[in-house]
């Protein structure tokens, strides 16, 4: 699958990344790929589109963010290791 660019956002607890997932989805025409949890409660959301509409997104929840914004990237063009990590995440989500 082609990705124009992922865009990642770490925040803590799932309501507070429902929450930042909907800002983002409303904000740009992007898609949600996945999430990612680790300890502690921390989840990584993933999506994914054009890189002006993943900007944008990321952008929004950064900087009038709802909760605390631990990290968040665009990673443009994702290289073909990256793509293979964000379908792994999917692949475990599905599982679950």
């Amino acid at each position: 699958m082609t990705y124009g660019a992922f865009g990642l956002v770490e925040v803590l607890g799932e309501a507070n990344a429902v929450i930042v997932l909907d800002q983002m989805l409303k904000t740009a025409e992007v898609t949600y790929e996945t999430k990612d949890t680790k300890c502690g409660g921390h989840v990584l959301l993933f999506v994914s589109g054009s890189v002006s509409a993943v900007s944008a997104a990321v952008e929004r929840v950064t900087e009038s963010p709802v909760c605390k914004i631990f990290a968040s990237a665009v990673v443009s063009n994702p290289s073909d290791e990256m793509i293979q990590i964000v379908e792994g995440f999917k692949a475990r989500n599905a599982k679950k």
